[in-house]
């Protein structure tokens, strides 16, 4: 069977799978809460489920820690020399992709290559802004409309009998593929080559962390509403029903449940998509709030003069402003200005992207509304495409820029985008949100609290009375002045300068220099003897040209390693979610040993016998290895010719029989490989990491003693827990009753005997059953990274040719050239 097919049909099963969620739906439901009219999660958290989620999550991040400490990252940036290829991943509206182009635009003027990969609808818009554009597939007018049928986390009933979540998982599916080509293939009309040395990303492009894991470099996530854990609030996708008094770790707490109903329904398609990039699975435990974990650096793109940043939140985490382009060029209609000019200034009401069912029912509402306030008003049709009868009180537009038309109303009434609240606060206009699902309800809240506006209106309970209350009260003196004020302290800020900043800062500057040429990034690893070079892109092609490295020299260096951990609170739930993966793990590649031969008598006999053999047209499968290979990669895909008009022989009884043979032995191996490695690794590994973490519930903190990614790493993980392990358990049974005794008297003595006899019996064991699991995991990891290779040369190829075009396009003269050789034969010892 080829890579093709293999493919689709693993994308297939992909897409027929039910969402893990789905089947405790109704307990979860039950349990956590109700989902309320606008989609968010009706959270109990005295429910069992939600004091064991957050039990959990807590405890885990707590735990875990990063293998990269942002926090202590404090360089300066006023100045920044360094020139890197960025890509930029959006998922969304124009809305969501706006404030996106403003930023790509500034760090342009740092020198930056920025290439935004976001739908395919927004590549005339990013183009016009001077940005390369990526498309990543998935069409934000379906995506807007399935979220206003299912606003929040769980789908309605409605949404499944019409399986609509099969479309959905598909959609995610071919974004995150998109995203990942997005990082390492060429401009899709230019051809010029690119290679991503950092990623910007919005949370719901999903993919952002796994690219960059793969690649191996930075970072950094920027988003419109609260994606991090804080007391100051709770999550936007989340309504509490708890006791007011515990309302700070109430809002804390939302954010776990949130993350992990959110990876119940993505975790599938997450990890089947890491295989294909030859990523480990993220363990069910570490993928709810991996951005957390892992420290990853995060912007947020609000005011802080409207939502200041919580006092919990660390320091890789900043609020930097709302992010605005340059003032658009607009030429309105004679009839747009004469409407603007003749009578009180009217109000603007209009809802973007926003896909709803039944259009007229909205619209007739919003002008009945309209006419009973008494207002003037300007209606934006939108994807809705929302019309009604001519009024002399009333306009319709299509497209017309924001920024120009909110300086001529006198307030504003919308769904409650960031980007479309932001400009009308800027402009110092009352806002009445209507929100439909998202961060909608979050802004419209905030809005009110601030005093700019009334309090938010479902829009499934949007009626003529309340609509037109709220657009009276955004005509008063009172609201006026309340957006007045938050405007002036607005503009004062600079949110896309801020948000390069942040952006600079955050960098690993000290691993990201190339040491022969300082303004570039080092993308590899030049090794020969003890010497060792981090070198750019350009440089090594340079050294190629002039015979003075070996791309089989060469290492792909990883600027910001990312280790995803299976961590284990304790040692009976370690071993039994260990059990139950490789029982998983069995059940599916039994079952495939029945089902595989099936699948293959029936693709047989689908197949053609006597027409002439003519192999599908698509992206060469073939990788080039070396600099030698680069010429035949002159375009993003290569084509595969048919072979012309020869026929092919009927395929006999005996070929078809071991065809369905060799399936079936097939999935025979994996039955093997998977329990053995079960059986002697897995679960010996999750009981000495469980024994190891064990001492967390007394009140001690277990010692960490490195990660396990290949042999080396593992032999010496397993010596130092043996030898710390023991010491530790044999050491307690002296140190924790003396301590105790110092503190407490004989009863202190007691209690740390009894603590150092529980270290004894869990660390010893720890101790024990590592020396065999950790060596043992290290093998098993350097044995898979063997053939997991096929990512690595996609990136090495893509490298390769990224720097060749480099060379050209800076036009480096042989002067330069030669220094760059010289500087780098002074550096390897060369006379």
């Amino acid at each position: 069977m080829s890579e093709n097919s293999s493919k689709e049909e693993h994308q297939s099963e992909d897409i027929n799978d039910s969402p893990a969620y789905l089947q405790h739906v109704n307990e979860l439901i039950s349990d956590l809460g109700k989902v309320r009219a606008d989609g968010r999660v009706n959270i109990n958290l005295e429910s069992k489920v939600a004091k064991a989620i957050a039990e959990s999550i807590n405890y885990q991040q707590e735990l875990r820690k990063s293998t990269v400490d942002y926090s202590q990252r404090s360089q300066q940036t006023s100045s920044f020399d360094l020139k890197l290829n960025i890509v930029i991943q959006i998922v969304g509206s124009r809305g969501d992709v706006q404030p996106f182009v403003a930023l790509g635009n500034a760090l342009q003027q740092h020198g930056h290559r920025v290439r935004i990969a976001t739908h395919g609808v927004f590549a005339d818009f990013i183009h016009s802004s001077g940005l390369e554009f990526f498309p990543i597939g998935g069409n934000p007018a379906d995506l807007m409309a399935y979220m206003v049928k299912n606003p929040g986390l769980l789908p309605q009933m409605q949404t499944l009998r019409e399986g609509e979540i099969c479309k959905k998982k598909a959609m995610i599916g071919e974004m995150l593929d998109g995203c990942w080509r997005s990082c390492i293939e060429h401009d899709p009309y230019t051809q010029q080559p690119f290679v991503a040395d950092a990623i910007i990303a919005n949370p719901p492009s999903f993919a952002h962390v796994h690219c960059a894991q793969a690649l191996g470099i930075p970072v950094h996530l920027m988003f419109t509403m609260p994606w991090s854990s804080t007391k100051s609030f709770p999550h936007p996708l989340s309504s509490l029903t708890a006791d007011p008094e515990n309302k700070g770790l109430d809002c804390w707490v939302s954010y776990s449940v949130v993350e992990w109903l959110t990876w119940q329904g993505l975790g599938d398609v997450v990890n089947k998509w890491r295989a294909t990039l030859d990523l480990e699975p993220v363990p069910t435990t570490e993928g709810p709030s991996l951005h957390e974990t892992l420290k990853v650096p995060f912007t947020y793109c609000w005011s802080p003069a409207l939502v200041p940043k919580p006092k919990d939140w660390p320091a890789h985490i900043d609020v930097c402003g709302f992010f605005f382009r340059d003032q658009p060029q607009y030429d309105p209609s004679p009839e747009l200005q004469e409407f603007l000019l003749l009578g009180t200034p009217p109000i603007y009401v209009g809802f973007g992207s926003i896909v709803v069912d039944n259009p007229q029912k909205l619209i007739n509402t919003v002008i009945d509304a309209v006419r009973a306030s008494g207002a003037r008003a300007v209606i934006s049709k939108g994807w809705s495409n929302m019309d009604g009868a001519q009024d002399e009180n009333i306009f319709y537009i299509g497209d017309c820029p924001h920024e120009w038309l909110f300086q001529h109303v006198a307030a504003v009434v919308h769904h409650g985008g960031a980007g479309t609240t932001a400009c009308g606060l800027i402009n110092g206009r009352p806002t009445t949100i209507v929100p439909f699902f998202g961060d909608q309800p979050f802004w419209g809240d905030m809005v009110a609290n601030a005093g700019a506006g009334p309090r938010p209106i479902p829009h499934a309970s949007l009626s003529t009375e309340n609509l037109s209350a709220a657009i009276q009260f955004c005509l008063t003196p009172e609201a006026a002045s309340a957006a007045q004020g938050i405007a002036v302290k607005m503009q004062a800020e600079s949110g896309v300068t801020e948000a390069v900043k942040s952006f600079h800062r955050n960098l690993p500057l000290d691993r990201m220099c190339c040491e022969i040429l300082g303004d570039q990034v080092a993308v590899w690893n030049y090794k020969k003897g003890k010497q060792s070079l981090k070198l750019s892109k350009a440089v090594v092609q340079t050294l190629i040209e002039n015979s003075r490295i070996k791309t089989e020299s060469l290492q792909c260096h990883d600027i910001n390693p990312i280790i995803i951990e299976n961590h284990r609170w304790d040692p009976l739930t370690g071993v039994i979610s260990a059990g139950i993966s490789t029982g998983t793990r069995m059940l599916t590649t039994s079952t495939g040993m029945l089902i595989a031969p099936y699948k293959e008598l029936t693709r047989t006999k689908s197949s053609p016998s006597s027409e002439p053999s003519r192999p599908k047209a698509g992206r060469s499968t073939s990788t080039p290895s070396s600099a030698d290979d680069l010429p035949s990669m002159g375009s993003r895909s290569a084509t595969i010719q048919p072979d012309g008009d020869r026929p092919t022989s009927p395929r006999s009884p005996f070929s078809t029989a071991g065809d369905m043979a060799g399936a079936s032995l097939n999935s025979f191996g994996k039955f093997t490989t998977g329990y053995f490695k079960g059986v002697l690794v897995d679960i010996p590994t999750a009981a000495a990491d469980g024994f190891r973490h064990a001492s967390q519930l007394y009140g001690d903190k277990p010692k960490e003693y490195g990660t396990v990614s290949d042999w080396r790493s593992g032999a010496k993980v397993g010596s130092k827990n043996f030898v710390g392990g023991m010491k530790e358990g044999i050491t307690g049974l002296v140190k924790h009753p003396w301590k105790g005794f110092q503190e407490d008297g004989r009863e202190g003595a007691w209690r740390g005997l009894a603590k150092g006899a529980i270290g004894l019996a869990t660390k010893a064991p720890s101790a024990g059953i590592g020396l065999w699991a950790y060596p043992s995991q290290g093998i098993v990891k350097s044995i898979e990274a063997k053939f997991r290779t096929k990512t690595r040369k996609a990136i090495v190829v893509s490298r390769l040719m990224d720097g060749y075009a480099q060379t050209i396009d800076m036009e480096m003269s042989d002067d330069m050239k030669a220094a760059i050789v010289l500087e780098f034969d002074q550096l390897m010892g060369v006379d």
